[in-house]
């Protein structure tokens, strides 16, 4: 059940100046009088997450959970909720939009909850559990043992997306067992498939990319020595974004939203039925 406005408007914290002057914000809602709030919604484009179709409607996994949970707010709260969808293709300026904004802002990046992130930004509980995982070339020959990554990657170069946690799992890599590992910087997860696939990098990408890439025949390799799985995903918001409790509310309604055929339907539908197993079904 969704708890008093008061105990939400509670939530608000101390907005630094940067902040103040952020024109990214969206309704508190502790401000809404008329049964009507706008909010604001900013995402990466990402196939299967947030993405326009064929018809050319912007749908997703992250894109109808925020519908959903507009419908949510409207019949508990009686709340008609807007949505202004806005993408931004620039991973980086997304997450610092999200963080410098205001108010009933939201971010749909696929971003990767953790202790030092949650120092500036507020989450929404996990929508799915990741497995980042290690591709190359289909013609590099499997490695089994992360010491032996400089010796099997000889003659290739890292390719990271920027200011990701992949990024950070490849410099650690590096600085473990490869010191003078060669890295190039990527903007997506689209950008380090197809320089693995051309036989010239090796990276860390989402599981779920990996599938994709797989379904479309693209000739990469993953190297299981190297997964790394447990990671999970929010919803992002300014850390003075009062809609947070009755987000919270929203993902555990009917017994938690994640355990619901709606939920696994949405991630089939958008992903696969492959990857809709591993993301709804990690441990199996």
């Amino acid at each position: 059940m969704i708890r008093s406005l008061a105990l939400l408007g509670g939530l608000l914290l101390a907005v630094s100046a940067s902040t103040a002057a952020s024109t990214d914000r969206g309704q508190y809602l502790h401000h809404v009088e008329d049964d009507t709030a706008r909010v604001t919604v900013l995402y990466v484009a990402s196939t299967g997450w947030a993405y326009h179709d064929d018809d050319g409607q912007l749908t997703g996994v992250t894109v109808e959970l925020m519908r959903r949970f507009a419908d949510f707010v409207d019949a508990r709260l009686g709340i008609t909720l807007e949505l202004d969808f806005e993408e931004e293709s620039d991973w980086s300026r997304f997450y610092q939009r999200v963080r410098d904004g205001q108010g009933g802002l939201f971010g749909l990046g696929n971003v990767t909850i953790t202790d030092a992130r949650r120092e500036e930004l507020a989450f929404s509980p996990a929508y799915v559990t990741n497995v980042a995982v290690l591709i190359s070339g289909r013609d590099v020959s499997l490695l089994d043992e992360p010491t032996r990554i400089q010796d099997g990657f000889a003659g290739l170069r890292a390719m990271a997306f920027e200011s990701t946690l992949h990024e950070t799992r490849l410099r650690e890599l590096a600085e473990a067992h490869w010191p003078d590992m060669p890295v190039d910087l990527a903007g997506s997860n689209d950008e380090i498939i197809d320089a693995a696939a051309a036989g010239s990098h090796f990276g860390y990408i989402d599981a779920y990319n990996y599938y994709r890439a797989r379904d479309q025949r693209q000739p990469v390799r993953r190297h299981p020595a190297f997964d790394d799985p447990g990671e999970e995903f929010g919803v992002i918001m300014p850390l003075d974004n009062d809609w947070q409790l009755a987000l919270e509310d929203f993902f555990a309604a009917d017994g938690g939203l994640l355990g619901t055929d709606w939920y696994r339907e949405l991630i089939e539908t958008h992903l696969g039925s492959e990857v809709a197993g591993i993301l709804t079904d990690p441990a199996d």
